[in-house]
Formats: C-alpha cells, structure tokens, sequence
C-alpha cells in the first residue's frame, strides 16, 4: 500500500489517524490519476488485489477485470478522463463483482487531477440475483413441451415429467436433497403426496389436513398459507418426522395467486440448515411450481373424451395460422383502401373466409362434444355473458395466444389475436367501432407498451374496452398506473386462473353493453 504523506503544516498524528480510519473501512478506496493509474489505495483494495495495492499500476489491472466487463470498464475510463463521476460494475477473472464509484476529479495541493475510487464487493449479492433469475426461468419450463409432446403424452405422463422436472431444479438449483409436494384437496381439506425424495415411507404414506393444529408444519403452512423456518426438529412442537435424520425443514405454500394449493417441504440433516435466502429462492420456485400444476389440472380437465380432444386439437392447430391470415390481409388492406376498390373488395372476403372457418370447427366442435361434456358445462360452468362475445387478444407469445383461444372458445366468445400493437391497431381500425367486445393485452408488447396501445386505439374508438395483463409483477413502462389514471382498471396477473380470466372479460363485457341496457 502506498503511504499518504503528512504536507506542510498538518499534523503528523492527526494523518496517522485519518490513514488507520481509511485502511479499516469496509470498502476499498483508491486515489487515481486521469488515465485510470493508482496513485494510492487503502489495505481493503490491496486485500482483494492480492498485491500492496498497485499504485503506479492500472486500476482496473490491479482488481483483475474480466473480459466480459469490458463495456462498463470503457464508459468508467471515460468518466474519470472527463472528471465526472461515474459508476460500473465489475467482474473479475478470479468470479467476484465488485461495484466501482468515482467522484469528480479535484485537486489537492498538486497542479495533477486526482479522483476518488470506492470499491465494494457485491458477488453475494449477484450471486444471489443471477440465481433467482435462474431458478425462475427454469419454473417457467416446468410444464413446457412442444405440441408433437403433448400429443404424444396422457396427462399421468406429463405429471412424471412436472416431477421429474421439479426434482432436477430441486436438486441442481436450489441444492435440497430432501424433498416433498402435498396437493391441496379442496372438497376434503386432504394435502394429497404428489411427490416425495429422500422422505421415509410412513412419512409419504401420513394422511394431513389443512388444519393449523395436529397436522404438523405441513398442515399449519397449508392451513395459514405462511411460510415456517423449523430450525430444531428436536425442540419444534409441529414437527413431525419426515426425512430419517432431518435437524430442521422450510416448508412453503405452493401460492396461486392468493389462494393456497399445495405445500412445497424440503429438511436437512443439519440443525438451521436453512437461511432467509433458501427461504426466497424456495418461494420464487414454489409460485412456477404452482402455476405449472395449475397448468395440468387445466389439462387434465380438458380430457374429457377423446372427440373433445381431436376437435381441440384441430382448433389449436387452425386458430394462430388463421389469425396470421387476417392480420396479414388487414395489414395489406389498409394500404390499398381508398386507392383499389377491386383488391380491397377480395380481401375483405378473404377476412370473412377466415373468420368463417375459425367458426366452422368450433360449431363442429360443440355438435361432436359428448353429453357427459355439455352435463359438466350445465353444472355452474356456463358463462352466458361471454356467448359469442368477440375477444381480440394481444400478445407476443405464441402460447399465450393459443390458450386464449382454447379457454376463451370453450365458452363461446369468439377469439382473435394479434402480436403487436400495430397488429392490433389495424384489426380495430379495419373492423369497426364495435369489432371487439373485449381487447386484452400485454402491457410490453415488441413495438409498444399497453398504455400507449390505449392511446393509439383512443384515436380509433371512442371507448376502448381494454384489460391489461402484465406477469411477474414487472412494469417498467408503469403502464398499469397510467391506464388506471385513463380509466382502465382491470388487469390479469400472468399466470392466472381459468375463473380469473373469464370473471375478468365479463366485467370488461359488463361494462361495455351497460350503456345500451
């Protein structure tokens, strides 16, 4: 470490002090000339660098930055060149991070501009975002198979592949060798196994309710829908023995929305073998979790016979690529109204021809539908409000687009998508004031924000029946808020469910044809 020297008239002492304060921070400190070379650097700086703190070396030399900082390395040269504060974060070849601040350049009893460099480590902290990415991007493929998948697979085998799945990231991400998944049985109150690794047999065999007493920490999570840290299993009241061994467990509700369908149960062998950071990591997975099951059980009712699922499947198979034909000829369309009369004449049936066979397959549909189908639809499914209620459905994603017909459908709207914002514009402006009953979007589509598809469709109708949807709680465009403030209030949270959905689109419908009632 290079020594700072007492100057004319300070106070030998008083510079010791200042030196021992600033070489016992938490934080590295280091004083840099404007072409980024150490002039001096506190113990904390040299403790990292492994060296007596570099001066007359480059900084970013001395704290080992690795290629892949490359970008915020030159925009931080650039800062300090100019004098100007900058910030960057920094990754070094050893894997660590560090978070680097400069203030201004000044100048201290020398014609040369320094500038103060503070240096924090933040690979804990990056660590830990880095993993929660990963840990939810891996949710969001639990259930994820292509359509050659799922019709290969019954829907007992889709369930093995949820679970074999959630053992993996179980096991690889989150580090829990101990594992178990109780389903909540709403009619009995029962917590049903769905899986269990590393559990003893009279564990997985144990009958639990959702009950907050006499059911232990399975059936209190399950009851109370809170989370429970049991970091002694020895002196905990609830416990009961799960994993032959097990010091302490976590034990999560499986959470959709707010409505508690499972329980998610890991132990180790170890007493307080979990921290708050297991804790977060295991709720994040636990909600894909959730939403993938929810996924199945939607699945899973749609077998309702084999005629039901080949008349779906056909409809699944028509309705995007019809969808890319009416947008494509809405688009074209566009440019040639007011110009050619004749081309505009055929495009326009092209548009009914489309429509026309979306509604062919699902007239089909119904007829070829068993009673047993209708009987289950007659008992409290019917949605009445939402009959032949045309729906335009505006999203980026292919799935979410095709589950929108299939949920939708089922209860007879009639569905069309689009997969931007222009696309939708285009479908509203070439159909009519009251094409749509209902326009549900994304709040980030690829060429605009929800909020600024609400103005452009103002432009259009004098009301817009809009619903935003928006997934992971993320709205950086904050478009929630301002179509709120404009008087759009209603939103889906990604992934919702099938209630959800509908009681949202009747609302919207509600509102729409209140003025005419």
């Amino acid at each position: 470490m290079t020594e700072i020297s007492a100057g004319p008239g300070d106070d030998p002492a008083a510079t010791r002090l200042d030196r021992a304060i600033v070489d016992h921070l938490p934080d590295g400190i280091a004083l840099l000339d404007d072409q980024c070379v150490v002039h001096w650097s506190n113990e904390m700086l040299a403790a990292w660098s492994a060296t007596d703190g570099g001066a007359g070396r480059d900084f970013f030399a001395v704290l080992g930055a690795a290629t892949e900082s490359a970008d915020d390395v030159a925009a931080f040269r650039s800062a300090v060149a100019a004098g100007r504060r900058g910030r960057a974060t920094v990754r070094t070849g050893a894997g660590r991070f560090f978070d680097v601040q400069c203030s201004g350049s000044f100048h201290a009893g020398s014609d040369a501009a320094r500038a103060v460099v503070a240096v924090r480590d933040v690979t804990t902290t990056i660590l830990e975002q880095q993993k929660r990415a990963a840990i939810h991007a891996a949710g969001q493929t639990l259930a994820d198979l292509s359509p050659a998948e799922l019709a290969d697979m019954t829907v007992d085998e889709r369930i093995e592949l949820l679970k074999s799945n959630i053992l993996h990231h179980s096991k690889d991400l989150l580090q829990f060798d101990v594992v178990e998944i109780r389903l909540l049985d709403r009619q009995t109150g029962r917590l049903e196994p769905l899986l269990a690794e590393g559990m003893q047999p009279e564990a997985e065999a144990r009958i639990l309710y959702a009950r907050p007493e006499h059911n232990g920490v399975t059936g209190f999570v399950a009851a109370t829908g809170r989370s429970y840290f049991c970091d002694d299993t020895t002196k905990d009241p609830l416990y009961l023995e799960g994993c032959k061994g097990a010091k302490s467990s976590l034990t999560v509700p499986l959470m959709l929305h707010d409505e508690v369908i499972g329980t998610f149960n890991v132990e180790s062998p170890e007493p307080g073998g979990f921290t708050a950071t297991d804790l977060q990591f295991l709720e994040i997975f636990s909600r894909d979790v959730a939403a993938a099951l929810n996924t199945l059980e939607l699945l899973a009712a749609e077998k309702v016979s084999s005629t039901a699922e080949s008349i779906e499947a056909i409809h699944g198979a028509v309705a995007l690529p019809v969808d890319d034909i009416l947008n494509d000829a809405v688009n074209v369309m566009e440019r040639y109204i007011g110009h050619e009369p004749d081309v505009v004449e055929r495009l326009q049936r092209i548009l009914r021809n489309a429509r026309d066979i979306k509604q062919v397959i699902q007239r089909v549909g119904e007829r070829m539908t068993p009673s047993v189908a209708h009987a289950q639809r007659r008992h409290g499914d019917r949605r009445p409000a939402l009959a032949d209620r045309r729906i335009l459905v505006v999203d980026a994603d292919d799935q979410v687009r095709a589950a929108a017909h299939a949920l939708l459908e089922r209860y007879g709207c009639v569905v069309e998508t689009a997969r931007d914002g222009a696309e939708a514009a285009s479908l509203v402006r070439t159909g009519g004031g009251d094409a749509y009953d209902v326009i549900i979007t994304d709040i980030r589509l690829p060429d605009m924000s929800g909020y600024q598809l609400l103005l452009k469709l103002q432009e259009i109708l004098d009301t817009v029946p809009l619903v935003l949807m928006t997934g992971f709680g993320y709205d950086p465009g904050h478009s929630i808020v301002k179509a709120r403030q404009a008087g759009v209030d209603l939103v889906l949270f990604k992934p919702f469910r099938v209630d959800q959905l509908l009681d949202t689109v009747e609302k919207a419908v509600a509102r729409r044809v209140a003025p005419a009632t």
